[in-house]
């Protein structure tokens, strides 16, 4: 009996030999990568959709995640009928499909797989009319997954086999297209949570391959308190992993509030777990910029940009305070004083949320639509919206993540969003660098230096600062990208609490291009524009391509909990929408801006007093 299971055990032994050399190969190329202990600048996507999410199948994409990771790699692929490539290929990439129907989109693409003769998905792969797409969209997946029950899966769903086939796949592609001190791939899935139509989503990233099965989706439950259970649960089977929160814009005041989803007040565990498993937010992305409003905070000047207002015509999305991200980074240090635990200590990153299968897709003069058939062509991105989320001129190209580590390695790619030393940009590759300590002894002029000093004496990005006894100061530092425009100026945002408790917010200017000086108020006055609107082109006559300063908080109370970050500005540019008139000999919208200041965000550095 034994020698009749001989050959399935040699088979087996033989298996797990492989993979024991296939791992050992892979961390002997990590380890040959060279580490920079003072870290470099890599830039990625975080947040994307190929054919393997329906929504975008039904739009029109059929793009792979192979194709996916080619396209972010610099390689042309296809979208929408027409070649199209990056330009300048990124230093990472996730690939992060809506895990809800990625057994049906399985079934759907790959011939032989169960369920790819249904007669629903015949007539899926031959949807070609934009009209009986978008009809498709709003029935399946509006009307299915946005219900108060989560929905469910459609009749057509030929089991979770698919589903763990669909995700394998989507691992093994990763796996496919890692090559350490080039291209870093992390695995990844959309968690589509949207109870009432308030967007809950979340982005999940793994550290390694060591994944589950199964990936979790709102059909298991539309609790992001679940979610993180789920997690749990993954970590002690071996996985590494986080979730990232986007479009708290549209949440409808879910994302930030007070309460627990059993109604209960938060608590410390509440504050802590959270903070855990959701150490970043996205800061930006197509369907707009979550950090601030300018309805809600007047003050700020720059807080009118890519608001994406048409999304509150959509599903009752009304923008409050509470669904921004300042407004949580302020009340995250009021429960700190309060509680002893911050359940919105968040990291910056960007993303695009492209339903093209193209990652971090982002330059404005290149800019070809986002969503399939939605807004392909420059007539339905002019007078046509995203379904169910805003009108085609009110969305943007995306954001893209940037973070500062030590080499391109998954681990290091990783650990840094961990650490929470990433920033976020509009799409440019400003490099931005932001650290906090009592004092600094190294001159501004000298970066290295200051760097040096930023990491032996204090903390960058997305540290922490503890009972100090006098105020604490920041180097801050940018560097604009190369082949983009030059910088405005850099200001540092302050969030703190009073006597009262009540939370205190103020933007201040602390580095800047010129030789402009602040008014009698304070401001610092624009730095100019130098954009062609009739062909659609500026210049570097004005701004720097670098700026660096020393601030010191000259209001800082030891005592109080406080939050910092850092924002760069470039001077104006060209808005894709006044890019794609031009481009296209059509007259420039109405009522749509013409130009942008493009902008990055830097994760926050935290103050806490001494217990």
């Amino acid at each position: 009996m034994r020698l009749s299971f001989l050959p399935a055990a040699t088979v087996l032994i033989a298996a797990v030999a492989v993979a024991n050399a296939q791992a050992d190969d892979l961390a002997a190329r990590e380890a040959a990568v060279p580490a920079n202990p003072l870290k470099d600048a890599y830039f990625g996507e975080t947040h994307v959709h190929t054919s393997y999410s329906l929504d975008a199948f039904i739009g029109g994409n059929r793009i792979t995640p192979d194709d996916a990771y080619r396209f972010a790699k610099g390689e042309t692929v296809i979208v929408n009928g027409n070649e199209h490539d990056i330009g300048k290929p990124l230093d990472f990439a996730a690939v992060t499909d809506h895990a809800e129907y990625i057994g049906e989109l399985y079934s759907t693409q790959v011939e032989g797989a169960p369920g790819h003769d249904n007669p629903d998905l015949v007539e899926l792969r031959g949807l070609t009319d934009y009209k009986e797409q978008e009809d498709w969209f709003l029935r399946i997946v509006v009307g299915n997954a946005r219900s108060d029950g989560g929905g469910g899966h459609p009749p057509f769903y030929a089991g979770p086999e698919t589903t763990r086939s669909a995700w394998q796949l989507m691992v093994d592609t990763a796996e496919k297209h890692y090559e350490p001190g080039r291209f870093t791939t992390l695995a990844g899935f959309e968690w589509t949570s949207a109870p009432g139509g308030g967007n809950m989503h979340r982005n999940v990233l793994f550290r390694d391959l060591s994944v589950p099965e199964l990936p979790f989706t709102s059909f298991d439950s539309q609790d992001e308190e679940k979610l993180w259970d789920w997690m749990e649960v993954q970590e002690a089977g071996g996985s590494t992993l986080l979730a990232i929160p986007h479009n708290s814009n549209a949440s409808k005041g879910m994302m930030f509030k007070p309460v627990d989803n059993s109604g209960e007040a938060i608590d410390a565990e509440y504050a802590a777990r959270r903070s855990y498993f959701e150490p970043l937010v996205e800061m930006m992305q197509i369907k707009g910029n979550s950090e601030v409003h300018p309805s809600f905070w007047p003050n700020d000047e720059f807080a009118g940009f890519e608001n994406a207002d048409s999304a509150q015509t959509y599903n009752e999305r009304t923008f409050i305070k509470e669904n921004f991200v300042r407004y949580a980074l302020s009340q995250g240090v009021a429960y700190q004083a309060e509680l002893g635990q911050n359940p919105w200590k968040l990291g910056f990153v960007g993303g695009t949320d492209s339903h093209n299968g193209t990652p971090s897709d982002v330059v404005e003069d290149n800019y070809i639509g986002s969503h399939g058939g939605a807004d392909a062509t420059p007539e339905r991105r002019r007078e046509g919206e995203i379904p169910g989320w805003a009108a085609g001129p009110d969305v943007n190209p995306g954001a893209i993540t940037g973070v500062w580590a030590q080499n391109n390695t998954r681990g290091a790619i990783y650990d840094a969003m961990r650490a929470r030393e990433t920033f976020a940009t509009s799409g440019t590759r400003i490099r931005p660098r932001f650290f906090g300590a009592v004092g600094f002894s190294a001159d501004p002029s000298d970066p290295a230096a200051m760097v040096a000093e930023g990491y032996a004496q204090g903390v960058p990005m997305g540290g922490d600062l503890t009972g100090l006894s006098g105020p604490p100061s920041f180097f801050v530092h940018a560097l604009a990208d190369p082949d983009g425009a030059f910088l405005d100026r850099i200001q540092i945002v302050k969030g703190t609490i009073d006597d009262k408790g009540e939370t205190v917010e103020t933007v201040h200017d602390v580095a800047w291009s010129g030789d402009r000086k602040p008014d009698k108020t304070g401001k610092l006055p624009p730095v100019g524009d130098t954009v062609s609107p009739e062909n659609a082109s500026f210049t570097n006559d004005i701004g720097s391509s670098a700026l660096s300063a020393v601030w010191t908080d000259p209001e800082f109370d030891a005592s109080k909990p406080a939050v910092y970050y850092m924002r760069v500005l470039e001077i104006p540019t060209p808005r894709w929408t006044t890019y794609d008139a031009v481009k296209n000999g059509l007259p420039l919208l109405e009522g749509v801006a013409i130009t942008v200041q493009e902008r990055a965000w830097t994760s926050p550095i935290w103050y806490t007093p001494k217990s």
